[in-house]
């Protein structure tokens, strides 16, 4: 029976990404239990694509050997205290800078020819957002339109996703104007899906911040944790081209504070009255 389970589900854009990491995570596990001081076997673990349900309880599983989360949970929901952070990626698309991101603005082809090519512009259009918990989605969106705001309002409807894909997929229908998507999601997604970005256009950049990070259960020690980075960065030099078509370049070693920037985002979109995507 397993005894501990392990996912990467942040950038499984397609079913040829979700395969790709699945076997850079089973080279990390192989590795790690090569090194591990404890007894440990890479059939004691479980490696899934796509945790069932909720991912706040799957990232606080004490069973959890590696996984990645977003920063806004991870800084602002409380998994900070509950977790290692073991690594930032460090990716090679554009609005990337080391281990930091961006989120691309983007506006549907309808939008965009009414004059809707700056943020300003947006004003009262139907957005899309993946999620209220989303840093890239709803956190930088939010930080970028706080000072556009009126009376902490700036759009007609904020229409729920689910994910990314599902926004682009919105703007490109006609079904939303506007939305804010993670620059390595997108760089993906054109480099497997060119053709369903004929009804979006790019008008802009949120702030960055540090990327989604890596993380493990605090039921392993700070060695193990140690040893998982290593294993991380052995599992990238495996396989050079399964780096380049997830475009990852390696893994930084940031500390926790480092997504304090996460929170500060969200404070000053706060003190400029802009609580809520809206």
């Amino acid at each position: 029976m397993s005894r501990w389970i392990a996912s990467l589900p942040m950038y499984n854009v397609t079913p040829r990404h979700a395969a790709l990491w699945h076997s850079l995570l089973s080279d990390c596990v192989t590795d790690f239990a090569r090194v591990s001081a404890r007894s440990f076997d890479p059939g004691d673990v479980t490696i899934v694509n796509a945790p069932e349900g909720e991912l706040m309880p799957h990232w606080r599983r004490k069973d959890l050997l590696l996984s990645q989360t977003c920063g806004f949970p991870y800084r602002m929901l409380g998994l900070a205290d509950e977790v290692h952070l073991i690594s930032t990626p460090i990716f090679d698309a554009p609005g990337c800078e080391g281990p930091r991101y961006r989120s691309a603005l983007v506006v549907s082809a309808r939008a965009w020819a009414s004059g809707a090519n700056t943020l300003e512009a947006c004003h009262g259009l139907r957005a899309a957002c993946n999620g209220a918990d989303s840093h890239s989605g709803m956190n930088a969106f939010r930080h970028a339109l706080a000072p556009l705001a009126r009376d902490g309002r700036f759009f007609a409807s904020v229409l729920s996703t689910g994910s990314h894909a599902a926004t682009l997929q919105a703007l490109a229908s006609g079904a939303a104007d506007v939305g804010a998507i993670d620059c390595v999601t997108l760089a993906l997604l054109r480099d497997s899906h060119p053709e369903s970005f004929d009804g979006v256009r790019t008008i802009g950049m949120t702030a960055s911040a540090p990327g989604l990070p890596l993380i493990a259960s605090r039921a392993l020690g700070e060695g193990e944790a140690q040893a998982l980075r290593d294993a991380l960065d052995a599992a990238l030099a495996a396989d050079p081209e399964r780096a380049r078509t997830l475009r990852l370049r390696g893994f930084a070693r940031l500390t926790g504070e480092a997504y304090a920037e996460i929170e500060d985002m969200a404070n000053a979109a706060a003190q400029q009255g802009y609580t809520e995507l809206r």
